[in-house]
């Protein structure tokens, strides 16, 4: 395991941002402290050619002015929450409304714009970043010090372990993923890509894609994907394309405590995306109850790597997740982490070729 350390860029106020690459050998990837951001994920297709399967900016500078959240650590809340409020006990607090009258991805100060400490960490088979920070008491909106820890570990069978922890000193609502942009073929629309999924539920959305609290079957639908299936082949019968909630196997509505996980031991295979010009794989394994399946519908015209324009249906995201506006959903799994409490949540991103 190899990994390499650069200066990336420099904020206006003089702090340095730096780039780490992180190799196994026979794939890598690169991701910086500025916002937790995976910039390039790198894997050989069937022709032993390397093929970077993340969409975003060649350089700092895109990252920095960009708001596509290409790649970069969702919080305090990932997702929407609805009516940007939220109530804990008889408090209720107030969020940015970024999305409409709602709150989207934390706010106005997203993650994916904040600094992080960056430490490497190196054990027999895998090598990655652990990157941390206090978030404040109010930041966001978001009641108590929040201390976060979001590390990316690469090993030596092509698993890409994204792993989460959090405490807070009061209750607060916590909610954490990874906005990764996926092609695997490397450009070009996803449409061909074939989907599986171990899913047979979705979360019914109102217009502004707040949860109406009623679970979807998805038998018979175009969101079904529980038998292999392109991505293209019904997108156009939903819209714009898919931003949509799947629920995971883990999901037990009879439980009621934290639904953010406290234990990261239990993960459930999710999905596997597979693209056929390049022979392509991808496994999706999480401990959490919901990801949000997004086939990149807004990101017409941001510019991307080497100058290259993108399109809707560039790339998709698969956001591994606490259910969207959890927190003013009583009938769900709460989504309050108190103190005492660790919060651990992972998502192992796996890598080969289909036979």
């Amino acid at each position: 395991m190899k990994i390499k350390k650069q200066k990336w860029g420099v904020l206006s106020d003089g702090t340095k941002v730096h780039l780490y690459t992180v190799s196994n050998g026979n794939m890598s990837f690169s991701c910086t402290d500025y916002g937790c951001t995976i910039t390039s994920i790198i894997v050989k297709d069937k022709n032993g050619n390397d093929t970077d399967i993340i969409v975003g900016h060649s350089t700092f500078e895109g990252y920095l002015t960009g708001d596509k959240f290409f790649g970069a650590a969702v919080g305090r809340f990932a997702n929407r929450i609805g009516k940007a409020s939220f109530t804990i006990g008889k408090t209720e607090y107030k969020l940015d409304k970024n999305d409409g009258p709602n709150t989207l991805h934390g706010g106005f100060d997203g993650y994916n714009k904040m600094i992080f400490k960056a430490h490497i960490v190196e054990t027999k088979k895998a090598a990655g970043i652990e990157f941390t920070r206090i978030s404040p008491d109010g930041e966001q909106g978001f009641p108590g010090n929040c201390e976060i820890s979001v590390s990316y570990l690469l090993d030596t069978n092509n698993n890409l372990t994204m792993s989460y922890k959090a405490t807070t000193d009061k209750a607060t609502t916590v909610n954490f993923t990874n906005h990764s942009y996926f092609n695997l073929a490397g450009n070009g629309n996803i449409g061909e890509h074939v989907m599986k999924m171990n899913s047979t539920k979705i979360l019914e959305v109102n217009a502004k894609l707040i949860p109406t609290g009623k679970l979807l079957d998805v038998k018979g639908t175009p969101f079904d994907f529980t038998k292999e299936k392109k991505i293209g082949k019904d997108i156009a019968k939903v819209g714009v394309g898919y931003d949509h909630c799947y629920v995971t196997e883990l999901f037990d509505p009879a439980k009621k405590d934290c639904g953010c996980p406290l234990d990261d031991s239990d993960l459930v295979e999710f999905a596997t995306v597979y693209e056929p010009t390049k022979g392509i794989e991808m496994s999706v394994y999480t401990n959490m109850e919901g990801c949000q399946f997004y086939t990149g519908n807004f990101i017409k015209g941001a510019v991307g790597k080497n100058g290259r324009i993108y399109n809707a249906h560039d790339a998709f995201c698969l956001e591994t997740q606490c259910f969207p506006d959890t927190p003013n959903k009583p009938d769900w799994p709460t989504c309050i982490l108190q103190p005492g409490q660790i919060m651990k949540t992972k998502t192992i991103y796996s890598f080969g070729l289909k036979e």
